[in-house]
């Protein structure tokens, strides 16, 4: 049984949550690159330049990506063999969001209540979630979500009769509606199949595979592929001004069901898709 402080998990948290708003992972610069290179019109290789500027700028620390620094969204795996001493995990996890938060001079994001809108002003609590792994390892993922892109996700309860084809044409009809409002080129996440709450988590989850990984299910594989060609088919484009690149990536999560339900869930990323993480 390995023993690991929460003092440790807190000061992990904070470094991962500043990092993560000024710093955007190699995988999601490369695709950009790549995409930027393939749009025919100027303006939407203009967008794609003042995107790369925008990243370059963000990287050197002072000016965080974008101006919503996100709510924190933590997804950890802690090993079954670790024994967490100190103190509670999720005070832990709130304490480092706090110490980001001023430390990074990021946005204070979060209201106490949805409908009196008190602000916490230290963009706690944090949104904080929890799988139970073999080993005695602690990994956490960092992925602070801005909600321009939030606000446009969807589920829908979909029934067996709708199948494939109607699951793939609700997935490209959300990134359809949401347009250019998700400051795209955006990341479609994607979550079938479990119940109402499983397939949205499961949706935001996809958001944190990298770029480029395809579903390790060949079915599946080939659904993204499929729904991706859609999207950028709408010519949306990069901040919605028309062009080839709508999406950078469409990851599907598929869950067991129940035999009367076939649960479809998108959640949107905009191509600020930040996410960091670390094992203990």
């Amino acid at each position: 049984m390995r023993e690991l402080d929460v003092s440790e998990i807190k000061d992990a948290v904070a470094e991962l949550f500043v990092h993560a708003n000024y710093h955007l992972g190699e995988d999601v610069q490369a695709c950009l690159k790549q995409c930027a290179q393939r749009e025919e019109t100027a303006l939407a290789r203009d967008v794609f330049e003042s995107i790369g500027k925008n990243i370059e700028i963000a990287g050197e620390g002072v000016f965080p990506l974008c101006q919503d620094t996100g709510m924190a969204c933590v997804f950890m795996e802690i090993g079954q063999d670790v024994h967490l001493t100190g103190g509670s995990l999720y005070d832990a996890v709130n304490e480092g969001v706090r110490k980001a938060c001023a430390e990074g001079y990021l946005r204070q994001t979060i209201v106490e209540d949805p409908f009196r809108r008190k602000n916490t002003g230290d963009s706690t609590p944090a949104d904080i979630n929890v799988d139970i792994v073999p080993g005695e390892n602690v990994r956490i993922i960092m992925a602070p979500k801005g909600f321009g892109s939030e606000n446009m996700s969807q589920i829908r309860m979909m029934t067996p009769a709708d199948g494939l084809e109607g699951a793939e044409d609700f997935i490209v009809h959300v990134c359809e509606e949401a347009g250019g409002r998700p400051c795209p080129p955006m990341v479609v996440g994607v979550g079938v199949g479990g119940n109402f709450s499983r397939a949205a988590l499961n949706a935001k989850k996809a958001l944190l595979r990298p770029i480029g990984e395809h579903n390790e299910d060949p079915y599946y594989a080939d659904m993204e592929k499929r729904v991706l060609e859609r999207i950028n088919a709408l010519d949306i484009g990069p901040q919605g001004f028309g062009g080839k690149t709508t999406a950078l990536a469409v990851n599907v999560i598929a869950a067991p069901t129940h035999i009367a339900g076939l649960p479809v869930a998108v959640n949107i990323n905009c191509h600020v898709s930040r996410h960091e993480e670390v094992t203990l």
